[in-house]
């Protein structure tokens, strides 16, 4: 008994993984980043910047991408005010930059 709960279990987990996997790649789309595009930066992790937080930009740039670091991180050209900052980031808190006229 304990081992036909445990097939059972084991098969329900497999076919809950499959149908999420097939809702996860219905929609996402991989971020196409190449070196030389303009990117913005997420503000979500760099805690000194001046001012209260609410009142903050959520994105800061736009910075030219210097470096693909695999397919899950960039590395940008930061700007001299923030040159102390690390300036690798993960692609969820980059976006791409278009420019407006």
């Amino acid at each position: 008994m304990w081992r036909r709960a445990c097939d059972t279990a084991a098969r329900c987990i497999a076919e809950a993984k499959g149908y999420n996997e097939q809702g996860w790649d219905k929609y996402h789309m991989e971020p196409e980043f190449h070196e030389g595009d303009q990117v913005l930066v997420s503000t979500l992790n760099l805690n000194n910047l001046k001012g209260p937080k609410k009142m903050r930009d959520l994105f800061l740039g736009p910075f030219t991408i210097i470096k693909l670091i695999g397919k899950n991180a960039v590395e940008v050209r930061l700007s001299e005010e923030f040159s102390r900052k690390q300036s690798v980031f993960p692609v969820s808190l980059v976006k791409p930059y278009f420019q407006t006229e």
